[in-house]
């Protein structure tokens, strides 16, 4: 999904339906080049998972920066490219002078991902993509990205669309959350729901899934049985039902999004016709 956001899709990817809406303009379907001089990393950048490696490493930091300001055409009369990077470098906590001239294997783990955010923020966005940002790094740096994405979100008032696995990451930055199962989003639901009271039983293993490390109870780790459909011959139904524990009859035909309290979920347990006690 990201990935056709940025109109970045593999040759083997295609967009099947569907809009994305961004000032007026659907940028799914405007040609390449207005999508490249518009709206690209201008308009919504994104942070590649394991992008931290994407650094060449036998150019500094400064002058990577400064191609993408020159290939993106950046003319402001106002500030310079040294100025451009600077403001840039400091929005992530680091501090230019001792960067700009560093090379990327002199940099710590940490570092180089603020300046892959740094990057993605030079041609000031309004919709910022991270796909797991904190992937491969020790948890204090993880700690310190996630800070950083949640003062961004507040300083900037940037948008971020955050992809992670780790649901632990998300309370302190987000805002609204969509559980995906194979393919699908199963529950869309503010982070509150999300957290106290979830709908869909995949959301419920998942958050029951997260290790309580102040639990005095042994084997308190809960694990969802069963393995992932296969993506490539999809069945008729619901896709989580082989492994939901309270998977009925019906949930042989596919369910219908349904909204509950501002929430929407797709699973028969919510549909109004059918009479079922709930248990979380």
């Amino acid at each position: 999904m990201a990935l056709a956001l940025i109109r970045s899709l593999p040759d083997n990817g295609y967009v099947l339906s569907g809009n994305a809406i961004i000032k007026g303009q659907d940028i799914l379907n405007i040609p390449q080049k207005v999508f490249d001089e518009i709206f690209r990393w201008k308009e919504i950048s994104m942070i590649f998972q394991g992008s931290m490696n994407s650094l060449d490493p036998v150019f500094s930091i400064e002058k990577q920066m400064k191609e993408i300001l020159k290939v993106h055409k950046i003319r402001d009369r106002d500030r310079n490219y040294n100025a451009i990077i600077k403001e840039s470098l400091i929005a992530v906590g680091l501090d230019p002078v001792s960067i700009t001239k560093r090379f990327q294997h002199e940099l710590s783990g940490g570092m180089k991902q603020r300046i892959v955010i740094a990057n993605s923020l030079l041609l000031e966005p309004s919709i910022l993509i991270a796909d797991e940002p904190t992937t491969a790094l020790d948890v204090i740096t993880q700690s310190q990205i996630i800070t950083l994405l949640k003062n961004m979100k507040n300083t900037k008032k940037l948008k971020i669309i955050l992809i992670t696995h780790d649901l632990s990451l998300i309370p302190n930055v987000v805002d609204k959350v969509i559980i995906m199962y194979a393919g699908q989003a199963v529950e869309i639901s503010d982070i509150n729901t999300i957290i106290n009271k979830p709908l869909h039983p995949y959301t419920q293993a998942l958050i029951k899934s997260i290790p309580n490390i102040t639990s005095t109870i042994k084997n308190t780790i809960q694990y969802i049985a069963g393995e992932s459909p296969n993506l490539s011959n999809i069945k008729q139904g619901c896709r989580f039902r082989d492994r939901c524990p309270q998977a009925m009859d019906i949930c042989e035909n596919t369910p219908q999004n349904i909204n509950i309290e501002g929430n929407q979920v797709k699973c028969w347990l919510y549909d109004p016709k059918i009479k079922i006690t709930k248990k979380y």
